[in-house]
């Protein structure tokens, strides 16, 4: 090999490993690109399930584990700080707005005098879609939806810490803050 191939690869980042596998960085790389274009692409699948759940396969529950799914793609690729800067509301926020949602659209028509999760529907005109009916079992997926992506949030917000506290070689073990972390053989605390 020429001496510009060798000296493009003298790099850790970029040299391949054994067996002429693609290192970390690159595969990294890769990830990202991909996920630049599965992500919202997922999301919009999620959209197409809470809308047409109704009436097709899909609903809430299902829209809002496709929309985790793609939180757990972005995870993958950025972290922890990539899944929480994803949405500005706090995940406790976002799961008490979806069931808030969900509880007041199943509860209203007993104060109209009907039964729990009475079905409720609205017609309207719309220069694109002509005629396009909204129920009230489209708030109640979208509260469950919200409900679903806030659990997800909070799961990542709990278990996705980027980088743990791990020991280094000056901890002794020992969970007091005020106890020295170096002692020498056969020395003794008075």
């Amino acid at each position: 090999m020429s001496d510009a191939h060798t000296d493009a690869h003298t790099d850790a980042n970029t040299e391949p490993a054994i067996g002429g596998a693609v290192s970390v960085d690159r595969r990294i790389l890769i990830l990202d690109t991909s996920i630049r274009i599965l992500y919202p692409s997922i999301l919009v699948l999620a959209l197409y399930f809470v809308f047409a759940g109704h009436n097709r396969p899909g609903g809430g529950f299902v829209g809002g584990l496709v929309v985790g799914a793609a939180l757990a793609l972005r995870y993958v690729s950025g972290g922890a700080a990539a899944v929480r800067s994803t949405f500005r509301l706090p995940p406790h926020v976002f799961l008490g707005a979806g069931l808030f949602l969900s509880a007041f659209t199943a509860l209203f028509p007993v104060l109209l005098g009907g039964a729990v999760l009475e079905h409720g529907e609205v017609e309207f005109h719309l220069p694109i879609f002509d005629k396009v009916k909204v129920t009230s079992a489209l708030s109640f997926d979208l509260g469950v939806d919200m409900v679903v992506i806030g659990l997800i949030l909070m799961a990542f917000a709990a278990f996705g810490e980027d980088h743990p506290d791990a020991p280094d070689a000056t901890d002794d073990g020992s969970d007091d803050p005020n106890e020295p972390t170096r002692r020498r053989r056969g020395s003794v605390d008075r």
